[in-house]
């Protein structure tokens, strides 16, 4: 189990140091927001929609490892997605940051942040940069917070 929790934390430490697509994206034609207040994580996402698909997306901002490798992650994990099959893979990260639970369907290196669920106030680190990218795609015109319930 021990490397199991060395392999998660080596992810969110890379995605973290070297977060992917970690630039503003000249062809996005949609831009969300977030800030979370609590800690003072602010991040903005750039989403180019092709149709309903994502066909590209991008992020720029600060915040703590949690926040950053989670952004750095959903880039990669919702490139190429429509907003529908974007917001299954936000229900199950959702999920699994709430419980620690991760599904029998393989949601790659997503599930190293599946720990989050031992730290409650992370929850919202975590998920800040996924409501952003997901009001942009579906056109939302208020910015992202973490600021929701449900969080």
């Amino acid at each position: 189990m021990q490397d199991l929790t060395d392999l998660y934390q080596s992810v969110i430490l890379d995605h973290n140091r070297r977060p992917r697509n970690y630039s503003v994206l000249p062809s996005a034609n949609r831009v969300g927001s977030g800030n979370n207040p609590m800690c003072g994580d602010q991040i903005t996402v750039y989403v180019q929609l092709d149709g309903d698909r994502i066909s590209n997306v991008s992020f720029q901002g600060s915040g703590c490892a949690i926040s950053k490798a989670s952004a750095s992650l959903m880039t990669v994990n919702l490139k190429g997605k429509t907003i529908a099959e974007a917001e299954v893979i936000y229900a199950h990260l959702h999920q699994m940051v709430t419980t620690g639970k991760v599904g029998d369907d393989d949601m790659s290196d997503l599930a190293a942040l599946a720990g989050v669920h031992q730290f409650p106030a992370r929850i919202k680190c975590a998920t800040l940069g996924w409501h952003a990218a997901l009001n942009a795609a579906k056109g939302d015109a208020q910015p992202a917070t973490t600021e929701k319930p449900s969080d």
